[in-house]
């Protein structure tokens, strides 16, 4: 709990809760054009959820859960792959297809832009000798770029431009190498049988409260906004090819 108390141990807990602000509010808009019942409905499944998940990999974090590095395959990457089954039925299901019609493709593209707090929060660690440098962009990890590209993408999308479409599949493509590329390198920087990198020190914090919060929520949000933004632009690509069909007579 110690790292708690430090600045980056604060700085992450007010990241998370900032993004997580930025999206209910967000969401908070869009169920505006729904009946009241539905927007109900909705936000208090979102908050349960989200508080549950957030309570249960705190709680096994301090317990001490992810930190047991011996064990394989490692179980820091549970806290990742888990949501991700869930954004895809929300992504796939009727009430998510009915709000990804309602929420505007930029908004997808620049809420990536936390992203670029995340970096720098992580060079950060790496500062004060807690994380090793592949960690950050003065190594291997290269996903600043997807945040920095956010800002210009979202734009362009917003202009509507000939091109926006494809540069958003794009960008979302891009954005996800860039993800797996780092979730790649932080497995092979803990202390476990599949370690690669042998610079101290080892990838730990991240398996630590409150530091957890970057693969337990913050890396969850990042690819489901790729998914959504990706789903979204299918919806619509599939209407137009609709819309552009010769009436039957």
């Amino acid at each position: 709990m110690k790292n708690l108390f430090s600045v980056p141990g604060f700085l992450w807990l007010l990241l998370t809760l900032l993004v997580i602000v930025v999206i209910g509010r967000g969401l908070i808009l869009i169920l505006q054009k729904s009946d009241p019942a539905t927007q109900k409905k909705i936000l208090k499944r979102t908050l349960v959820v989200t508080v549950l998940w957030i309570i249960t990999i705190s709680f096994f974090s301090i317990m001490g859960f992810f930190s047991q590095f011996n064990s394989l395959p490692p179980r820091l990457p549970l806290v990742i792959i888990l949501p991700l089954p869930v954004i895809f039925m929300v992504a796939f299901s009727k009430t998510g297809t009915m709000l990804l019609r309602t929420i505007p493709q930029h908004w997808l593209v620049f809420m990536q832009s936390f992203r670029i707090f995340v970096e720098l929060l992580l060079w950060l660690g790496f500062l004060r000798n807690m994380l090793p440098v592949q960690m950050t962009f003065e190594g291997g990890n290269l996903d600043i770029i997807t945040g920095i590209l956010s800002v210009p993408v979202g734009f362009a999308v917003l202009r509507q431009k000939n091109y926006s479409a494809k540069l958003a599949v794009l960008f979302n493509i891009i954005g996800l190498v860039l993800l797996l590329n780092i979730l790649v390198i932080a497995v092979l920087s803990m202390p476990t049988p599949l370690r690669h990198f042998m610079n101290e020190p080892a990838n730990t914090l991240v398996t630590t409260f409150p530091f957890i919060l970057l693969p337990g929520v913050l890396v969850p949000v990042a690819y489901s906004l790729h998914i959504l933004s990706l789903r979204k632009l299918f919806i619509e690509r599939k209407e137009k090819q609709i819309s552009l069909m010769p009436a039957r007579r």
